[in-house]
């Protein structure tokens, strides 16, 4: 998956642009089997007519959803609730928020819920964890899911008492009389039951002033875990006859392999060494020796000339990627509005490519079992990782499962599953399950980037401060937050893709970061050539009230009137939206 399609899967929340993949779509248990796995109790399905919840596929293009269920919530008869989403744990606390949302609408403690995340064989479809959207439409949707469930609760109670449902309570997973006379667990409600119940509707949610659980500080769930190493990350899996792998890497970026001598690592004990195409990988009993054999591995590589910093933002305005297209903003006409300015600016910005870094480089177990593939490996995106697993060994969804354990952070750069389908190719050759750990080198080098990108501004204004002209382009950093949230009555505004030298995809913020240092720092420099506080220069362009009210408040509460930039202090102001 390249970078123009992560960004549009991250800003739209689309999958057509994703890389191709098989129809398929069956990609759990179905009810008999997911109930034969997890026991008596009760089994939850929302009908999906809400908004909310389809949130896992909005904007899914081809990709054919489940079309009988949004969430899953399973009741054992212990009363212990699990909850499962295709949403996954990568260091931003969703697990237990989300926890916290289930237990604030089922009425259970907290620590009686256990999330089920990012394993493809047992949640529900979900095209990934990205973009800030599993609290606005997850946590919502799993609320839904767990209202939907105390009320269906609540009226077997009522069935089994014969007496009326709404005079009924659930608290702290049980259901009781007013007066308490009677009184029965969820448990044992659900005991040695397997109900099944699709539920239509939108139940009414807890309002937030009425929270005991939700939105308050709890323990981070399985917080213990992570504190005494008991968590394992996924580059902590270890499974049965376990081997490890290493890759043959290229000298250069787009460079093509001339020769290979690997008799050396062949002769090494317990080595072996895999050839495909121009893949190779080394096996080994243990990391070290698999290092060392792959040290011996003798490889030439024609490598084409490599662009680097000097002239890189040349490169990126000259090297269109495809025909430009039409303009994201273009209003009036920033030629004649600019000739009549009396303040004219023109400036450019940049910013590097920059490395995701996170604290786990990229890994994977892989381990083929009767023709079935099971890989755990630490992604933001399961499905779209099992997708990838299935195109490249041409298998069906029911034969790809990708379990991601929590792991050490992502900043969107996990949306792919290099490493899974590199432990998967070496892992079916040896016929034993094999681990692939990238090391730091091979995540600084072979991942994919935040893209760099070239940003060139035009803007004119009156002598009051009235922005007349906005002309804006943005050279293969990125879309979003692209637009301007002041008022210009001429605005020209577009996105250039071009052919990048490196592997660039998502990143924390996506392309906003970059527009708006651009944006406000062209702001800025229009205020000091207007003669003009930045802040009131921003404020007299700004008609959105919700925008100004924060600006205007944020003024206030840092003192911007008395509190001056010094040679030991610097004083400055940006604003902007994005996602709402």
């Amino acid at each position: 998956m390249n970078f123009r399609e992560l960004e549009t899967l991250e800003q739209e929340e689309n999958l057509d642009a994703a890389s191709s993949r098989p129809q398929e779509s069956k990609s759990r248990l179905d009810r008999r089997d997911f109930l034969k796995v997890l026991g008596g109790g009760l089994l939850v399905c929302l009908t999906p007519i809400s908004s909310l919840s389809q949130e896992s596929g909005r904007g899914s293009g081809s990709h054919e959803l489940p079309n009988d269920i949004s969430a899953w919530l399973h009741i054992d008869a212990d009363g212990h609730v699990k909850v499962f989403t295709g949403k996954v744990e990568v260091g931003q606390n969703i697990r237990t928020s989300l926890a916290q949302a289930v237990a604030e609408e089922l009425r259970v403690p907290f620590d009686s819920i256990t999330m089920i995340m990012g394993d493809t064989d047992l949640v529900p479809w979900d095209m990934g964890t990205f973009g800030s959207r599993t609290t606005p439409t997850m946590a919502p949707q799993l609320r839904t899911m767990a209202v939907a469930g105390r009320e269906l609760l609540v009226k077997m109670a009522a069935e089994r008492w014969n007496t009326d449902a709404t005079k009924l309570i659930a608290a702290s997973g049980r259901v009781s009389t007013p007066d308490g006379s009677k009184s029965l667990t969820y448990g044992e409600l659900t005991r040695g039951e397997a109900l099944v119940k699709t539920v239509a509707g939108d139940p009414p949610l807890t309002p937030a002033t009425e929270w005991k659980i939700a939105g308050i500080p709890v323990p981070k769930a399985n917080g213990r875990d992570f504190v005494t190493g008991k968590h394992q990350f996924p580059s902590d899996i270890v499974r049965s006859e376990m081997m490890f792998g290493v890759v043959l890497r290229p000298e250069g970026y787009n460079a093509t392999l001339v020769s290979l001598d690997t008799s050396a690592a062949e002769k090494m004990p317990g080595v072996r060494v895999v050839r495909d195409g121009d893949f190779t990988g080394v096996v080994a009993g243990d990391p070290f020796s698999a290092q060392r054999a792959l040290a011996a591995v003798q490889s030439r590589w024609n490598v084409p000339e490599q662009q680097g910093n000097q002239g890189l933002f040349e490169y990126l305005k000259n090297n269109p990627e495809g025909q430009s297209g039409r303009p994201d903003q273009a209003v009036g006409s920033v030629t004649e509005a600019l000739a009549g300015a009396d303040v004219q600016l023109e400036s450019q910005y940049t910013v590097e490519y920059i490395a995701h870094a996170p604290l786990e480089p990229r890994a994977a177990v892989a381990e083929w079992d009767n023709g079935k593939l099971t890989v755990w490996t630490g992604t933001q995106r399961p499905f779209g990782v099992r997708d990838e697993l299935m195109q490249a060994f041409h298998l069906p969804a029911e034969k790809v499962r990708v379990i991601q354990p929590d792991m050490g952070s992502g900043y969107g750069g996990k949306h792919t599953g290099e490493a899974a389908i590199e432990a998967a190719r070496l892992s079916k050759a040896v016929g034993k399950p094999v681990k692939v750990v990238w090391t730091r080198q091979e995540e600084f080098t072979w991942a994919y980037f935040r893209p760099a990108g070239l940003i060139e501004i035009k803007a004119g204004a009156r002598h009051d401060g009235t922005l007349v002209a906005w002309e804006y382009h943005n050279y293969n950093s990125g879309p979003a937050a692209i637009g301007t949230p002041y008022d210009v009555a001429n605005q020209l505004i577009q996105y250039h893709p071009t052919k990048s030298p490196l592997r660039q995809g998502s990143y924390r913020g996506l392309a906003a970061t970059a527009n708006h240092f651009a944006r406000e720092s062209h702001m800025d420099a229009m205020a000091h050539a207007a003669g003009m506080d930045p802040i009131a220069f921003r404020l007299k362009n700004i008609s959105n009230s919700r925008l100004k009210a924060v600006l205007q408040a944020a003024a206030d509460k840092f003192g911007w009137v008395s509190l001056k930039s010094t040679p030991e202090r610097g004083c400055g102001s940006a604003c902007g939206t994005d996602k709402g």
